[in-house]
C-alpha cells in the first residue's frame, strides 16, 4: 500500500516537471499544451476507472495548472477568465460527484455484506 503512494507521488512530480518545460515558440507551446492537456485528461480517466481518486485529483490539479499556463492564442481576457472559472467549477463538481459516488459504493458494499 505504501509502495502505491510512493509511485503516485513520483508520477505527480514527473508530470509536474514535464508541464513546466514548455517550448518557447507560442504556436509550438499551444500545440504542446493541447497535447499535454489531452494526455492528462486521458490519464485522469484511467485513474478514475481504476478507483485511484488521489491520483485523479492530482492530475486534475495539474490540468488546471496547464489550462492556466496554456492560454489559447489571442483570446479575449474576459472570455478566457470566464472559461477558466467555468472549467474550475466543473472540476470541483466532478470531484464532488466522484466523492459522492465513492460513498455510494461503500454504502452499497456494506449493505451487501
Amino acid at each position: 500500500m505504501h509502495f502505491s503512494g510512493c509511485c503516485t507521488l513520483v508520477i505527480a512530480i514527473t508530470v509536474t516537471g514535464s508541464a513546466i518545460a514548455q517550448p518557447a515558440n507560442p504556436v509550438e507551446n499551444h500545440t504542446a499544451c493541447t497535447a499535454e492537456k489531452a494526455d492528462v485528461e486521458k490519464r485522469m480517466e484511467v485513474a478514475r476507472s481504476k478507483g485511484q481518486m488521489l491520483l485523479r485529483r492530482q492530475l486534475a490539479d495539474q490540468l488546471g495548472a496547464l489550462q492556466a499556463s496554456c492560454q489559447p492564442l489571442a483570446v479575449d481576457p474576459g472570455r478566457a477568465a470566464n472559461i477558466e472559472r467555468l472549467e474550475k467549477e466543473v472540476r470541483v463538481l466532478r470531484a464532488e460527484l466522484e466523492a459522492a459516488e465513492e460513498q455510494l459504493r461503500k454504502l452499497r458494499s456494506e449493505a451487501n455484506r
